[in-house]
């Protein structure tokens, strides 16, 4: 199977994308611009440009994740495109299996997908998608060995069977923020993939526990793990921290329950947060690397040091489109200094 997963001497990197829409943008002009990073980022170097599913919130356009992946693959030639990820409980896993078998056809040994056991969403859009689906997150582990099943090789008169999927191979990643998704991926031996972009608390112990315990599998002989990293790049220290507070005030957004539009940059934040919702915010970017490239290069080779990840997952999520290209592109450039 070819999967970006063979031997390595360095951590690759890739990408994760929402489809982010900017304050007074459109959801043409966001997708527009996911798929010119996209291209971009093949041209840097990036192993996979992954597209994460997200449901009911106003600033996100990644909602049809498959039919988003399609398009993104469609308009490139080689990097790997997949699900960062697909919340499996929104779905039936036959028709998951499907969605995939067919960009698989399509797009023959450039696809990943990767699972989430959370809605994407929140409790009443978890409600309307959920709606006729049995069980929820208690039941994720049988979903993916459900999953898992469909894209076996189909076997003589087998009754139900994904057609596209069937016998397809599809590398299956699970993805979370706790230990939970950490322990389940070691004892299925499959690569795993940590939310550390956005909920970096628990990934010393998810890390720790997913190495501890795995168990190789057909699919993977030895742990192999993703570590999301949010970047904020530009050519000096002051241009990203001032770039880093468009991200400031979308987590703000987030925390305080409003639309999550990413707003134009400012020059402080003072007087934008209180004390609380500034540590929260803080918080959750504790991992990210901002600032020129000789600081990002040293924040990033320490964050690659504690996790010895195999692999990098950047975020930058700037209000304009060229800074954020230049941020990944920055962020490449430190990666090509450690040998990748």
């Amino acid at each position: 199977m070819t999967d970006g997963l063979r031997t390595q001497t360095a951590a690759r990197y890739s990408v994760l994308d929402l489809a982010p829409l900017r304050l007074g943008g459109s959801v043409a002009e966001a997708l527009a611009n996911s798929l010119d990073l996209a291209r971009h980022a093949e041209r840097w170097g990036y192993t996979r440009f992954w597209l994460a599913e997200h449901h009911n919130m106003p600033g996100i356009a990644s909602a049809a994740t498959a039919v988003l992946i399609c398009h993104i693959a469609g308009g490139t030639r080689t990097i790997r495109v997949g699900s960062g990820g697909v919340m499996l409980p929104n779905h039936a896993a036959l028709m998951v299996a499907e969605q995939f078998g067919t960009l698989e056809a399509l797009f023959p040994g450039r696809i990943d997908l990767g699972l989430g056991r959370a809605p994407g969403s929140d409790r009443m859009a978890a409600r309307a998608m959920r709606r006729g689906l049995h069980g929820g997150e208690e039941e994720f582990p049988a979903q993916v060995a459900e999953l898992l099943a469909y894209f076996a090789p189909v076997q003589p008169g087998q009754r139900l069977q994904a057609v596209p999927g069937g016998g397809a191979e599809i590398p299956v990643w699970l993805l979370g923020s706790s230990t939970y998704s950490a322990r389940l991926a070691a004892q299925m031996g499959l690569p795993f993939g940590f939310a550390s972009h956005f909920a970096p608390d628990l990934l010393l112990d998810a890390i720790r526990i997913y190495r501890a315990e795995f168990q190789p599998s057909e699919r993977l002989a030895a742990p192999y793990l993703i570590a999301g990293m949010p970047v904020v790049v530009a050519d000096s220290d002051a241009e990203a921290r001032r770039l880093a507070t468009s991200p400031a005030q979308r987590h703000l957004a987030l925390i305080r329950g409003e639309p999550i539009f990413i707003p134009p940059p400012v020059d402080c934040m003072d007087g934008l947060w209180s004390d609380a919702e500034r540590e929260t915010v803080e918080a959750r970017q504790r991992v990210a690397a901002i600032g020129g490239p000789e600081t990002v290069r040293r924040q990033i080779a320490a964050f690659l040091s504690a996790t010895k990840a195999d692999e990098l997952m950047f975020t930058s999520d700037v209000w304009e489109h060229s800074a954020r290209l230049r941020s990944f592109e920055l962020a490449a450039r430190a990666m090509g200094e450690f040998g990748v």
